[in-house]
């Protein structure tokens, strides 16, 4: 097996697949693995440095809570591992009401589901990649916004289990659309082709494992179609080269 280069260690496969585990019974191919390591690493890096950029508008190095809320409220595409939302006091207030059939108003803390199954259960798995990748990108955190990266990190990786695994019980993608964020003032982007609408793209593959190419189609599912999600896909693949199959 060729060695990943520094740069792209930040959660080893093995915690990706005790995150799989937690979610389906199907076995997750080492390149599966560093792709959806690859994947979070990309969507922490951004989050990242759109929360530094908030950051240096007040003049400060460090970053804190309220520039990861800064950074979601500017570009939609950060949003992710919604579920984590809903048990930090960073989005006390800001995540609206949900009520449930009887009428009745379901506390912030239940609307996730189970912690186990959401993400939220073990999230302190995944500090010392956080810290990692801020080191990398030469800044600095308050305990708290570790903590909020540690958690958006854990549910972002089961919410991508989850559609891979769906992935493969499906064979394939069922697509009924897509979105593309718009920022204000900015261009309308150009109508989506027919094709995107509809259809759904097979997969190849062993039906009882995750494979790379799931990953990839997961990682379609979970993010806008960006930037982002392109330069995700980008460096999920090269992540992915020269890995063992196992």
């Amino acid at each position: 097996m060729t060695a990943q280069p520094a740069h792209l260690v930040l959660f080893r496969p093995s915690l990706v697949k005790a995150v799989f585990r937690n979610v389906t019974p199907l076995h997750v191919s080492r390149p599966a693995a560093w792709a959806a390591a690859s994947v979070a690493r990309t969507v922490l890096t951004g989050i990242i440095d759109a929360a530094r950029r908030a950051a240096a508008e007040e003049s400060r190095k460090k970053l804190v809570p309220r520039d990861l809320v800064a950074a979601i409220d500017r570009n939609v595409e950060l949003e992710v591992g919604v579920a984590w939302y809903h048990r930090t006091p960073t989005f006390r207030g800001l995540t609206g009401v949900q009520y449930d059939a009887q009428g009745a108003v379901v506390p912030a803390r239940e609307r996730g589901g189970s912690p186990r199954t959401n993400g939220v259960f073990g999230a302190h798995r995944f500090e010392p990649g956080v810290k990692r990748l801020l080191s990398s990108q030469g800044v600095r955190a308050v305990p708290a916004m570790v903590r909020d990266l540690d958690g958006i990190a854990s549910v972002f990786l089961t919410d991508l289990a989850r559609d891979a695994a769906r992935v493969v019980r499906e064979d394939g993608v069922q697509r009924f659309g897509t979105v593309a964020p718009v920022v204000p003032g900015g261009p309308v982007p150009p109508p989506f082709p027919k094709e995107a609408f509809g259809g759904r793209s097979a997969r190849r593959g062993p039906r009882r494992t995750i494979g790379r190419d799931d990953i990839l189609a997961a990682t379609t599912i979970q993010l806008f179609d960006g930037d982002l999600r392109q330069r995700a896909l980008t460096e999920a693949r090269a992540a992915a080269q020269g890995t063992s199959a196992g």
